[in-house]
């Protein structure tokens, strides 16, 4: 597990271990079908491909209901090979995220181990060719080449309307969970390419059944009735394509030739096929743009990435770069970094924020070479990352981004194997200086309002996509979710810049004045929506160091008290959090989440319920996840407004509040509430 994610992974691990207890959930994503006793319990519904929902259908005319988990009967939807239906189980039993987010009955950790360990019904396919009820016939396995398939025929036919694109939506953000970016382009350009046969052959084709699979462009065969015409298909092919050039724009740029290379081979095929289909001009004059655009970033893209440091937040920062706006972060930017050695002197790299570990000790070890203090040639070094309590992490040398990982405090050591126990933390990061705070010179209004910004232009610069990858994939991922971590680094941050602020103010009518500054802090950015930084001081005042200055919170006047009070019930966590969801489900957006409880939610989610049973894909599991994104993408549809002054005083309060001076020691944290309160007062 990386340096500095202890704290997010206990917390995500202390809100699933009651379901694990109960046998609510085992294993992970490739379990097979006869996973025991625990395996039974776990969700194994093998939903096919359903949007969840029906509406009128405009050739029937007939109206359909809007499927509820507690509808009696379970929905169907046109399965796979188009010549029956699937049924659906119903959901009462829950296998998505927490209701709070809009997702669904989806059960919570926190439910009794009764209500968890109800058993999840199956999947049932209906034998009888009846028509209308909710019978089925069998269908085929929903592999993940045949869930493609499906999508194409579901764009090609337009036949479902607003299911069709919640179905591409679906698909699109998570596919990367249980197929990989290349087999899916692969499968794309194999459909572009294949030669579709007249509906002449049609009676003798009724038997014929599709085949998901094949090297190179070896044609998939289809059941002969749901062949389009060519046209309909490869313009369905290629709306399919444009939609996951669109969605994965900034991953796919970051990526280069790798990346291009998908829609420059369509292109290619598009153009050939331009003779015979001279109407799909304008899709090809589309494909030639995006070859366009993924080759050659814009000039103004070019000029953003000249900067020469990217300012992540703990790492040799510099204050003109620390006042500009945020903007995403993509691998390839650099930063320059410290590495310490054994004996706290350091090197200073200038490296790729998705170098690395081995090409991390390669620069390292270039340095150390002609340094003055290093005169014996470096040997066999090692990447560790050590933090202000002294807990050590080995890096492997293909781990990749480990800037992003490191928590609040956490510094990079190089050293050789036979000095990873010698190494300590930074002198700084052990020792403290009391003294006044800058924050009584600052109002609470600015200082929340620029905290406001801040965890703004942060949670906009993640890809929504980096919420799946870093629940579903983590280190294995294709795509690093940068932005995602640096939100929860910056989450911890707060959380220890409020008890740091407390703890080092000697005076007490002054710490009294900075508890209620601080609360007050914390109304403020609850009016403004950002529920990051609410929670965030809200566990900072929580912070067992700061909770026991019984003195301290004595003098703090009534009012304020009770208003704390209702702050600590929004971050109670009973009830799988039932007072912070009905809190974010009044808000409208812009909002700014509390991004812990999103990760938790996917997490249970992930591990409550099988991605795969055998070959076959959860759909069920996916479009609940989908769901889970685009509630995050509400948050984020209308863009926070905020007019701020640029007055010298504001921009040192800016600075103030982008580089936070904390202590992230527990123990040491303990220490200096005993010295400004003993244990005997």
């Amino acid at each position: 597990m990386p340096a500095g994610m202890k704290p997010l992974e206990k917390f995500l691990k202390k809100q699933t271990t009651a379901l694990t207890r109960a046998g609510g959930f085992v294993g992970g994503v490739g379990d097979k079908a006869s996973g025991g006793t625990g395996a039974s319990r776990r969700r194994a519904s093998l939903s096919r491909v359903v949007p969840f929902f029906r509406e009128t259908s405009p050739e029937s005319g007939q109206s359909r209901e809007v499927f509820s988990p507690d509808n009696e009967d379970p929905p169907s939807w046109p399965s796979a090979t188009g010549t029956g239906l699937v049924t659906v189980p119903s959901s009462a039993n829950g296998s998505g995220a927490g209701s709070g987010h809009g997702g669904g009955d989806v059960r919570s950790p926190s439910l009794s181990s009764d209500e968890q360990s109800s058993e999840a019904s199956l999947i049932t396919e209906s034998s009888s060719s009846g028509g209308g009820g909710g019978g089925g016939t069998p269908v085929h396995s929903d592999t993940p080449d045949n869930l493609t398939l499906t999508v194409l025929d579901s764009v090609a036919g337009k036949c479902y309307g607003h299911c069709t694109e919640t179905l591409l939506d679906d698909f699109m953000l998570t596919h990367p969970i249980f197929l990989t970016t290349d087999r899916f382009q692969q499968v794309l350009l194999q459909q572009f390419s294949l030669e579709m046969r007249g509906k002449e052959g049609e009676g003798e084709a009724k038997g014929e059944k599709r085949e998901g699979g094949g090297d190179g462009d070896g044609e998939m065969e289809v059941p002969r009735e749901r062949v389009l015409d060519g046209a309909e298909r490869k313009h369905a092919v290629l709306n399919v394509a444009f939609r996951y050039l669109d969605t994965y724009r900034e991953l796919l740029q970051e990526e280069g030739e790798r990346s291009n290379s998908f829609p420059k081979e369509l292109y290619l095929r598009a153009v050939q096929e331009l003779s015979r289909y001279p109407e799909l001009v304008e899709d090809v004059l589309k494909l030639q743009r995006w070859t366009e655009i993924l080759h050659c970033p814009s000039d103004e893209e070019k000029e953003s990435r000249k900067k020469q440091v990217r300012p992540l937040f703990r790492h040799f920062r510099r204050i003109d770069a620390c006042l500009q706006p945020r903007e995403a972060f993509r691998g390839s930017d650099e930063i320059f970094c410290r590495v310490y050695t054994p004996d706290h002197s350091y090197v200073t790299i200038r490296s790729r924020l998705s170098c690395r570990v081995g090409e991390i000790l390669a620069l390292v070890k270039e340095k150390l070479q002609y340094s003055e203090d290093q005169p014996v040639l470096p040997g066999n070094l090692i990447l560790v990352a050590v933090t202000s309590a002294g807990e050590k992490a080995v890096f492997r040398p293909s781990d990749e981004a480990v800037f992003t990982t490191l928590g609040v405090n956490t510094h990079l050591f190089a050293c050789e194997p036979s000095e990873l126990e010698s190494l300590l933390p930074l002198p700084e990061e052990i020792h403290w200086t009391p003294g006044d705070s800058k924050l009584h010179d600052m109002s609470a209004e600015e200082v929340a309002n620029q905290l406001v910004v801040f965890d703004w232009e942060l949670f906009s610069c993640v890809h929504e996509v980096e919420f799946v990858c870093y629940v579903f994939h983590g280190e294995q991922s294709r795509w690093r979710p940068l932005n995602l971590e640096l939100v929860l680094q910056r989450c911890s941050e707060v959380q220890h810049w409020v008890a740091t602020e407390i703890l080092q103010c000697q005076s007490l009518p002054k710490r009294i004045q900075l508890l209620r500054k601080f609360i007050k802090i914390a109304a403020l950015c609850k009016q403004q929506q950002d529920l990051l930084s609410l929670l965030a001081v809200v566990l900072g005042l929580d912070n067992p160091a700061v909770n026991r200055l019984r003195l301290t919170w004595e003098g703090l006047p009534g009012k304020f008290r009770k208003q704390f009070q209702q702050f600590e019930s929004i971050a109670d966590p009973s009830r799988n959090h039932k007072s912070y969801r009905d809190l974010i489900t009044s808000l409208r957006p812009p909002l700014i989440p509390f991004t812990p409880l999103l990760l938790k939610d996917l997490t249970f989610l992930h591990e409550s319920c099988k991605t795969f049973h055998g070959e076959l894909v959860n759909f069920e599991k996916m479009h609940k996840v989908a769901e889970m994104v685009r509630i995050i993408r509400r948050y984020r549809s209308t863009q926070l407004a905020m007019d701020m002054e640029t007055s010298p005083s504001h921009l040192q309060t800016k600075a103030y509040v982008r580089q936070l001076q904390v202590i992230d020691n527990q123990n040491l944290l303990f220490e200096m509430s005993c010295k400004l309160e003993p244990k005997d007062t």
